[in-house]
């Protein structure tokens, strides 16, 4: 049996624009509605959706036959949680709230095998290297492992340049909502303030050699950010795209107070 190839790295490797959407319904049947949509990628969200390694897992085996890319935020970049997520077959993770060069290169680590890394070996019990059936997994998995650092606070922001450098960091995500927030704009990432600090951060991210991402349901900020060359971006959020259909539909039929109404991005 064949290695699985992380098609999402091999594009951004090659400057493709990707276009995603991030998923919290934590449901299998839902992502697989995703799926068939048209996104190059799809974010499974441990952080701030109800999930679990049990659901992530089903999320992972519902996207696989389909060419949607699938992609795992962890609460947190813990080093043993880390190594379950790759074990289950995630090739690429986004880790939240990264700030020093230090903490990059532990999870860069925690990413790859021994003698590069840390990451434990547990194959015969690990979907991703189907149960020891594709041959040679120690020694490719490495090449196939993809790293997303998300910066979004002003202390990420100042270490930057010192994250950038980390050799095996694939790319760097840059949170608006927290970033709006840490800059004293909390819930208003369309501040000028804000926005300056996001095309410059994704300006040096790209001029460093790295892929550059971000989450943006505005769409005028969206395509700003691809024409400054940011490469992964996503677009939405599956929860408010249903809430602001349901809210739409309900609309029309009853008065509502802002029936279009969802909510902002998280």
């Amino acid at each position: 049996m064949h290695m699985p190839v992380n098609l999402f790295k091999q594009r951004l490797h090659h400057s493709e624009p990707q276009i995603g959407l991030w998923l919290g319904l934590a449901d299998a049947y839902c992502a697989e509605l995703a799926a068939n949509a048209g996104f190059d990628w799809l974010l499974l969200d441990g952080e701030h959706a109800p999930n679990d390694l049990r659901s992530l897992l089903g999320q992972l085996q519902a996207i696989a036959p389909y060419a949607a890319q699938g992609i795992i935020r962890p609460p947190i970049g813990d080093i043993a949680l880390i190594k379950q997520l790759l074990d289950i077959g995630a090739q690429t993770l986004l880790i939240p709230m990264v700030e020093s060069a230090e903490q990059a290169r532990l999870l860069v680590r925690a990413m790859h095998y021994p003698p590069q890394g840390i990451r434990g070996v547990g194959s015969a019990l690990a979907r991703a290297s189907r149960w020891n059936n594709v041959e040679h997994y120690l020694d490719q998995a490495d090449a196939q492992m993809c790293l997303l650092l998300q910066i979004e606070t002003l202390e990420g922001l100042r270490n930057l340049d010192g994250i950038l450098a980390v050799e095996g960091v694939d790319g760097i995500f840059i949170g608006p909502m927290d970033l709006s927030a840490s800059m004293g704009h909390r819930g208003n990432p369309g501040h000028p303030e804000v926005l300056a600090a996001i095309e410059d951060a994704i300006l040096r991210i790209r001029q460093a050699g790295k892929a550059a991402g971000i989450l943006s349901a505005d769409p005028r900020l969206a395509r700003r950010c691809i024409e400054l060359g940011a490469n992964f971006v996503a677009v939405g959020v599956d929860t408010t795209v249903l809430m602001n259909g349901l809210r739409h539909l309900a609309g029309q039929y009853k008065a509502l107070e802002n029936p279009t109404s969802g909510g902002g991005v998280y």
